[in-house]
């Protein structure tokens, strides 16, 4: 069964396959991260601990029986109980609501641990699933998107409130 599990240093091999692997796939939908990312992949890992230290991100994974990713679940722009959700998941496991369930897990873990009331997300407008995701696990739309906020395409912001 997978689970969700907090991001820690010693994920680093197994993050970086699920990004490679799923490259091409995640770029169908959303903006590619560039070849910077992935040069820069052991330095951008070894700094979000400190991040969640600080309390402005918390990055989740959810991890196969197998220790590899099947997705990455993450809050960021933590501030006055709201954070910004943002989530992907390998395409061998898109379509079976392996994300809306995670996301909805994430949504009990951000108002019991982190104590947050409130996630907002944004998506385009051609990422159906991730509107479908969205809608799903309790959001719902509250005003667009602009480009710059989704990389270059316009869509909608979604928001949930979360019971305390």
């Amino acid at each position: 069964m997978p689970e969700l599990k907090r991001l820690h240093a010693d994920h680093a091999p197994a993050v970086l396959a699920f990004e490679l692997a799923n490259r091409a796939y995640f770029v169908a939908s959303i903006p590619d991260r560039g070849d910077d990312f992935f040069d820069r992949f052991p330095d951008r890992h070894r700094a979000a601990p400190a991040e969640q230290e600080a309390g402005v991100c918390a990055f989740y994974l959810l991890v196969a029986e197998d220790g590899s990713v099947l997705g990455r679940f993450n809050l960021y722009d933590v501030e006055d109980g709201t954070a910004r959700l943002g989530y992907r998941v390998a395409e061998h496991v898109a379509g079976r609501a392996v994300a809306t369930a995670t996301v909805r897990e994430l949504c009990r873990t951000a108002a019991a641990v982190h104590g947050l009331r409130t996630l907002r997300a944004a998506t385009s407008h051609d990422n159906a699933g991730s509107r479908r995701v969205l809608t799903k696990a309790g959001f719902i739309p509250v005003g667009p998107a602009t480009a710059a906020d989704l990389g270059g395409k316009s869509g909608s912001w979604y928001q949930r409130d979360l019971q305390p």
